[in-house]
């Protein structure tokens, strides 16, 4: 056990770090530990991850010296950052300092930062193709893990940049299933038009990241995508249909009335479906579905996810669009 090389994951009790952590787990003979890093290691999840063989510790993106603290001892790391909880950029940007000067403090081999693209890059913010949100961002929560890509490369911190693709997941958990019209159809509300959206699995982008861990050196300095399939609007209502047993339709919306729907973050993800639809060759692109599989063999389809977690997404009686 000695010879075995530490992977330090934070939010390990979350979505990607949890599915780092069981890919860990699950394979014993691959010469890696898993150390699980999170705010609460007495908590119930940081006590069954320490039931299932990971060694849990505490720190908090907050708070440079713990994750120092954490992250000494460690060959490899996946970072990640928490926006939703705090829906702040000026936020993000602080833990994502504090995450690479940390790990370029206890000088970690191997960094996998979970980021996503800077969409001024391609709409700046004097382009009016998109309302420019907080001042300072046309998708404040894409931009500020784009931008902060500079600070591990300005540290010279040795960093995968993981571009990471819509989380299935939200069909669960972020009110995206399909709802009621006023027709009375079912339908999912997106503004993608025809474009294609790459999606994953939460699970499996912390199963891909093992995937580039596993590979060493290779893929420092390298940015890597993944996603589980392109699929349409069109398309996904079809396999969510057929998963629910419902006759659930695709319900197009401008990105305007995407934004207008009043829910927190609505601007914010308008903006972003609307930069997925107006710039989707190049974002699909970024995120190939083969070499996603190479990394992680178990690579799951919307159909194969669905499978196993249709039953918990909640069919909700609303007017989906209204």
């Amino acid at each position: 056990m000695a010879d075995r090389k530490i992977i330090a994951v934070v939010g390990a009790t979350g979505a990607q770090g949890g599915g780092l952590v069981r890919a860990i787990l699950d394979d014993p003979k691959g010469g890696f530990n898993a150390r699980a890093i999170t705010r609460n290691p007495d908590g119930d999840k940081g006590r069954a991850l320490a039931a299932a063989g990971a060694e849990v510790v505490g720190a908090t993106v907050d708070d440079e010296d713990s994750l120092v603290r954490a992250f000494t001892g460690a060959d490899a790391a996946y970072l990640v950052t928490f926006y939703w909880e705090h829906m702040s950029p000026e936020k993000e940007t602080l833990e994502i300092g504090n995450l690479a000067r940390a790990a370029k403090k206890a000088g970690v081999r191997h960094v996998v930062w979970s980021t996503l693209e800077d969409t001024r890059r391609w709409v700046p913010l004097s382009d009016d193709r998109m309302p420019t949100l907080m001042g300072n961002y046309k998708v404040p929560h894409l931009d500020a893990k784009g931008a902060g890509d500079a600070i591990f490369r300005e540290l010279g911190v040795p960093t995968t940049f993981l571009l990471t693709s819509f989380y299935w997941d939200n069909f669960i958990h972020f009110g995206m299933g399909p709802q009621k019209t006023p027709d009375g159809k079912w339908a999912i509300t997106l503004p993608m038009g025809a474009a294609k959206l790459p999606g994953i699995a939460a699970e499996d982008i912390g199963r891909c990241a093992y995937g580039i861990i596993r590979q060493g050196g290779d893929l420092i300095g390298r940015t890597v995508g993944v996603a589980g399939e392109h699929l349409t609007g069109d398309q996904m209502a079809a396999e969510l249909g057929r998963a629910l047993n419902l006759d659930v339709m695709y319900n197009d919306v401008p990105p305007a009335v995407y934004r207008s729907f009043g829910f927190p973050g609505a601007d914010d993800l308008g903006n972003m479906f609307q930069f997925k639809r107006d710039f989707n060759a190049e974002f699909c692109a970024a995120r190939d579905i083969a070499a996603s599989r190479a990394l992680n063999p178990r690579l799951q389809t919307f159909r194969d996810w669905l499978r196993d977690n249709a039953a918990s997404i909640p069919v909700q009686a609303g007017a989906a669009g209204a």
